[in-house]
């Protein structure tokens, strides 16, 4: 089985983020920059499934040259090889546009299964899995917050608020993941210094016949007009303790309609 992991680089979560002045996109450059946190349990899930089927692990990003970052830390977890589609016309991408690419890329490939992150965190749109599924012609299995393969039969649970759904499917298809459904492995020191061995191919958007009014600002079916930052917390409402402090805390409540 060759399994394809779509790993993502984006700001991390816990630090400033910000948009860029000029163009309204994601300011990557000033950010700090890891894998997508959901990424990494799809990493985990295409490994343990290598180890107890066999095959191949192949990581696959669109980003800028930065993203190499990325790729190899997702390598020294232990997958086998990365593709790594960057392209200076890529810039400005929506999601639309970015199924296209990664469809493209993925059909390259000849995977058995596409393994990802439900949503990433700078987008959370939760939309990429099935669009990229739609492209390729595929079933999406989506929510999956656990995976078992047979033979060429694929069964998750997906998870729902009031519980999970059982559904299946045969290869090739394409599984998103929660972060319920295993728990990352660490990278070794042999395994961080095996990633800068391992094989990475980097492909262009003339290398997947795309043409650069496809993507970028041109290509996308959607733009952020203008932004602005959050305004800043305001004071709130204090209520001095008294005879009558009760009663003024119950009816603020009330007018709040909380109560």
């Amino acid at each position: 089985m060759k399994i394809v992991v779509l790993v993502k680089q984006v700001p991390d979560s816990g630090a400033d983020r910000n948009l860029r002045s000029d163009d309204n996109t994601v300011d990557r450059a000033s950010a700090s920059n890891v894998i997508n946190e959901m990424d990494e349990y799809a990493i985990e899930e295409a490994l343990s499934l290598q180890e107890a089927h066999g095959g191949e692990v192949v990581v696959l990003t669109v980003g800028p040259d930065r993203a190499t970052e990325s790729i190899r830390k997702a390598l020294s977890m232990g997958p086998d090889s990365a593709v790594h589609v960057v392209d200076d016309a890529l810039h400005g991408s929506c999601a639309v546009a970015t199924s296209k690419v990664l469809a493209a890329a993925i059909a390259q490939q000849q995977a058995d299964l596409v393994i990802c992150g439900a949503e990433s965190t700078d987008g959370r749109v939760q939309v990429m899995p099935h669009m990229i599924a739609e492209r390729l012609g595929i079933a999406a299995l989506t929510g999956a917050r656990k995976l078992t393969v047979e033979g060429s039969t694929l069964t998750i649970e997906r998870q729902t608020d009031e519980g999970y759904e059982v559904v299946t499917a045969s290869t090739p298809a394409l599984v998103s993941v929660w972060d319920t459904i295993n728990d990352p492995r660490y990278p070794s020191f042999k395994g961080i210094m095996a990633a800068k061995k391992k094989p990475l191919q980097t492909l262009s958007l003339g290398d997947l016949g795309i043409a650069a009014g496809e993507v970028g600002f041109e290509g996308s079916t959607s733009a952020v007009v203008e932004h602005s930052k959050r305004p800043p917390r305001q004071a709130g409402n204090k209520i001095d303790a008294g005879d009558d402090g009760g009663s003024k805390l119950v009816e603020y409540l009330a007018s709040e309609k909380f109560v």
